[in-house]
């Protein structure tokens, strides 16, 4: 890295710091805002409380032989019958006078000085008449009965579970909704965008974007755009309204926008296809009025919408649903805010999505998403920056660890699994307890992620051991004598993840390929099944993801690719994604079994053509079996001590442009991924060899 850059990522972080001091000074002053929840909080309490709680005379309670004393010696002056349940004892004033019942507090008025909790009405007044028979009438007590309603705690038990009900339905939505708009129920219909702008600013730029060159260009003059407007306008020119990213997954969509918030210094809002989806109706499109509504007032500004399939998936094509879905809902709103009557000066659309091809042709059309920039899986030239720029902090053997030679190990290779390539690397070091992580944990990395972990505590048996060896050598064998078939770089017996054995090959990096190559990887997918044929006279189920994988090639060759004579130049293939739904095929049945019969044909060819190469080199392919039983692990010198140097690699060289080099102990090498290949890459394989 160089000074000037040091210098631009220490200023970024001291400005962060800053800015971030001062947030934090601004919180602390702020007062804390008065919450009026607390005022009907409190009110409810006293509203309850004043339903428990008695603020009279407490009364005692008494047994009935006490009351039976005080009605013989004629002390009570009255008893009154709360609601058939309760005696509530008047005493005597006089009586209360001379003997007060401890725990009352008697000021001269007709307080109730003792409670007494009766069981049975009936028995009650029973035993209150015969206690009161030899006392004089004038001197008996007859009950008074008295109904007493409690109308607070009758409306309580009414409004308390209703007020419940209301609660738990305050809670569930506010759960519901929370990060939206401040998370309270009504801001449910709100953006869940999030704001990118001069207070919280992203700090990846374009530099931090490796191997996407071409993409880089038409997103920065977006960027361009809107630093320096005049440079077009002037000139006639209108600021592009969309840009969709399109490509594979984990090729540096999302980190392309990162980037562009980082650049632009404008207002960005981020957030996803899936944030307007809800289970309400309406919300999605409440959510699509209320983000634009925010752009328009902080443009000029960037909106990214990521996998914007969510919700842009092509109207109409699905039957199973109606024509009123939730979803198609919010993406008419979409189609309108993007460019409908009224107009959106200053705001850009970013998206990514990497299924193009089912989205919504309304969608796609200029003015909308003016510009369909593809990010593509990285080439040999792009995997080595990637390679440089997630290199940097980790902690490598510089001495060992070639970055060319990594980039040839990953074709087909994304960004994010170049990413996990030094992560995985890094943490196999750690775990060996390593200083620094060296070319075996890079390799090892590689088959980790390629081939899954190695089982070697799985229980295999002699016998499996030699069906597995055997049919491994027989894949090695046919791609190494085949002439368009990829060129080998390992072979192992040992279990990895679902797989028994595996092999490593370095595949071409064409953009074009023809029947001779097809059919030819065919023959090689098949030389396993083939040497089990050969060798034992009988075949296992072990090639069933070879014949899964050589099926599918032979179906896109005659009905796809137009690449069968009795079909002919015809392809069944829908780009648009029209027929994703359909229940009825392209072709008539006749074409479905003519169809049939082609791919059984191709593939029986390709498996004759592998037994007849195997047949004409059983010893050869019978002495790498035995070194791979020996060793486990065989790489592609083993095969040129056996097999000699493989065929046509000196003229396949010459003909992707590349300038063959002899290795010692062999007249060529065969890298097709790169023209510098030397004994150094043969000598980094031994030593993983001796290694494994």
């Amino acid at each position: 890295m160089s000074d000037n850059s040091q210098d631009h990522y220490s200023k970024n972080e001291s400005d962060n710091t800053s800015k971030e001091k001062k947030r934090d000074s601004i919180n602390l002053n702020k007062k804390p805002k008065f919450n009026f929840y607390w005022i009907y909080g409190i009110l409810a309490v006293i509203f309850i409380g004043f339903q428990f709680l008695k603020f009279d005379e407490p009364a005692k309670k008494t047994t009935w032989f006490e009351l039976k004393k005080y009605l013989e010696q004629g002390k009570v002056e009255k008893i009154i019958l709360e609601n058939k349940e309760v005696a509530r004892i008047v005493l005597r004033a006089d009586s209360a006078k001379s003997k007060k019942p401890s725990g009352t507090f008697d000021r001269g008025t007709q307080t109730p000085q003792l409670e007494y909790q009766i069981g049975s009405i009936e028995t009650f007044e029973k035993n209150l008449e015969e206690v009161q028979k030899g006392l004089d009438p004038t001197k008996r007590v007859y009950p008074d009965y008295v109904t007493v309603k409690n109308w607070g705690g009758e409306i309580l038990s009414y409004i308390l579970p209703l007020l419940l009900l209301v609660g738990i339905w305050f809670f569930l939505m506010r759960m519901m909704s929370k990060g939206s708009g401040g998370g309270q129920i009504f801001n449910i219909g709100k953006s869940k965008a999030q704001l990118f702008d001069k207070d919280t600013q992203v700090n990846v730029n374009f530099n931090d974007v490796a191997g996407l060159e071409e993409a880089k260009v038409e997103i920065m003059e977006i960027v361009d755009f809107l630093k320096n407007p005049k440079k077009y306008t002037e000139l006639g020119g209108k600021i592009p309204k969309g840009a969709l990213l399109v490509g594979p997954p984990g090729t540096g969509k999302t980190l392309l926008a990162k980037a562009v918030a980082g650049e632009a210094k404008v207002p960005f809002f981020s957030l996803s296809g899936s944030d307007f989806v809800e289970m309400f109706v309406g919300v999605g499109a409440s959510r699509v009025r209320d983000l634009f509504k925010q752009a328009k007032e902080k443009a000029p500004c960037i909106i990214f919408i990521d996998e914007i399939d969510a919700i842009g998936r092509a109207r109409g094509k699905n039957p199973m649903t109606g024509s009123n879905e939730e979803r198609e809902n919010t993406l008419n709103q979409l189609l309108t805010e993007m460019d409908g009557f009224t107009t959106n000066s200053g705001v850009i659309i970013l998206a990514a999505t990497n299924r193009a091809d089912i989205l919504d042709r309304a969608l796609l059309r200029a003015g909308r998403f003016d510009r369909q920039i593809h990010v593509e899986l990285p080439d040999l030239e792009e995997r080595r920056a990637i390679f440089k720029v997630h290199l940097k902090p980790v902690k490598i053997d510089e001495a060992q660890v070639d970055i060319d030679l990594l980039s040839r190990q990953t074709p087909g290779f994304s960004g994010a699994d170049i990413a996990n390539v030094c992560n995985e690397a890094a943490l196999i070091a750690a775990r060996s307890n390593k200083s620094m992580v060296e070319k075996k944990d890079f390799l090892d990395a590689i088959d980790r992620i390629v081939g899954g972990l190695e089982k070697r505590s799985k229980i295999i048996t002699y016998e499996e051991k030699k069906v597995i060896a055997f049919h491994e050598a027989g894949h090695a064998a046919v791609s190494w004598l085949l002439r368009y078939a990829h060129p080998l770089v390992k072979v192992t017996i040992v279990p990895r993840g679902k797989a028994l054995g595996a092999a490593w090959y370095l595949p071409e990096e064409r953009q074009i390929t023809t029947f001779d190559q097809m059919f030819d990887e065919m023959v090689a997918t098949l030389g396993g099944r083939a040497s089990e044929q050969v060798n034992f006279g009988r075949i296992s189920t072990g090639a069933l993801n070879d014949l899964e994988r050589v099926t599918k090639q032979a179906y896109n060759m005659v009905v796809f690719f137009g690449l069968n004579d009795k079909i002919g130049n015809i392809s069944y293939y829908d780009s648009t994604g029209q027929m994703e739904y359909s229940f009825q095929k392209p072709y008539s049945e006749d074409t479905a079994v003519v169809i049939d019969q082609e791919i059984s044909k191709l593939v029986e060819k390709a498996y004759t053509t592998a037994v007849n190469i195997l047949i004409e080199n059983k010893e050869k392919v019978e002495k790498l079996a035995q070194v791979l039983l020996e060793k486990e692990v065989i790489f592609r010198e083993d095969l040129e001590q056996i097999f000699g140097p493989r065929p046509f690699e000196e003229e396949r060289l010459l003909a992707n442009g590349l300038t063959p080099k002899p290795v010692p102990g062999s007249s060529a090498v065969g890298n097709s991924a790169a023209a510098d290949t030397d004994a150094k890459g043969s000598e980094t394989l031994n030593d993983s060899e001796s290694q494994a």
